[in-house]
């Protein structure tokens, strides 16, 4: 498939989602057994990790058609961002989206400030950019912003990243995830 074909097919799955049309494609024995010598999966998904956003049933995605990365505020710490890199390397995925959603409770913690613990604290840093550079109050705003500043440091952190989407391989793409209707907008 060609990045656009990817993209399209994303769109096509989201689409059949929001309008409950789902196919559960690529989810039986056959794909089990197919996918035990490998997978391909054609996207890399890095979403945040609240139960309400499910990237797989979200584009109507069948078995390792995904490569799915969650953590809370769909931040790229080390790990997810390795994680990306192998996809991209190894698995030779072509479609990265960072996918943030309404209401997320990362970004409105990050936005409260305030001692949050060791751990809560270090990741909400990692949304802090996005926070300053949205200049909002409203939560929807800065979790936009955040995916953008997400998605410009997926490339400028990562030089794995960095080569694959200045060859054309890969393309990134910052999307918005509405909970009421499950409607993924690209931005």
């Amino acid at each position: 498939m060609t990045i656009e074909e990817i993209i399209s097919r994303l769109k096509e799955g989201n689409q059949r989602f929001t309008s409950d049309q789902l196919t559960h494609d690529n989810i039986g024995q056959s794909r089990k057994e197919e996918l035990s010598s490998g997978q391909s999966p054609y996207a890399i998904i890095l979403s945040c990790a609240d139960s309400r956003v499910v990237p797989e049933i979200a584009f109507d995605a069948g078995l390792g058609e995904l490569f799915v990365v969650r953590v809370a505020g769909n931040i790229a710490n080390t790990d997810s961002m390795a994680s990306i890199e192998y996809a991209v390397a190894h698995l030779k995925s072509q479609v990265i989206i960072v996918l943030g959603h309404e209401s997320c409770g990362a970004v409105t913690a990050a936005m409260a400030g305030g001692d949050n613990g060791k751990n809560l604290n270090h990741l909400l840093e990692q949304i802090q950019p996005a926070v300053d550079k949205a200049k909002s109050e409203d939560v929807n705003t800065v979790v936009k912003c955040n995916a953008q500043v997400v998605a410009e440091r997926l490339v400028s952190e990562s030089d794995i990243i960095s080569q694959a989407v200045g060859e054309n391989k890969v393309k990134i793409i910052p999307a918005y995830y509405n909970l009421s209707s499950g409607k993924i907008d690209f931005l």
